[in-house]
């Protein structure tokens, strides 16, 4: 039935030549990260139309966030391992990123087995960017990211 509605109220909006606002769900995202030093996705993607994303990062391991910690960080490709590796001298403490850089467009804090965290972020100016997501705690870069996309 939801689909249903859904396809009927997207034809209205194409049918009066107007671009669809994007449904809520299609702008909330929810990644795993476990015990395996793995991410559940190696793409994530939102549509043009989402003016903020909401990310949320479970652990679905059992080790504590100091042994195999894990966050989400979002940058432009370009930048991601840089600050990977400037986060491993910030600490635990600072979720293993370097403080106030520019370069990091959103990130959760770390968290460790059976515990959740989320972000919200804006969208504006990320259509079309070659961005990746990645996890900061030391060495976990290299096999935790993936592509991201707006649009």
């Amino acid at each position: 039935m939801k689909k249903a509605i859904t396809l009927l109220f997207l034809s209205i909006f194409t049918a009066l030549g107007m671009a669809a606002p994007a449904l809520a769900d299609e702008c909330a995202l929810v990644i795993e990260g476990n015990d395996a030093m793995q991410y559940n996705l190696k793409e994530m993607s939102v549509p043009a139309t989402c003016k903020e994303v909401t990310v949320t990062l479970n652990h679905t391991g059992k080790m504590p966030v100091t042994a195999m910690g894990h966050n989400w960080v979002l940058a432009n490709t370009a930048d991601y391992q840089a600050i990977a590796t400037a986060g491993m001298s910030a600490g635990v403490d600072h979720d293993y990123l370097p403080k106030d850089d520019a370069r990091i467009l959103a990130h959760t804090k770390l968290v460790g087995g059976g515990e959740s965290t989320s972000v919200t972020f804006k969208t504006d100016g990320l259509a079309g960017k070659d961005l990746t997501f990645f996890c900061s705690f030391p060495g976990h870069f290299a096999m935790m990211k993936g592509s991201f996309k707006v649009g």
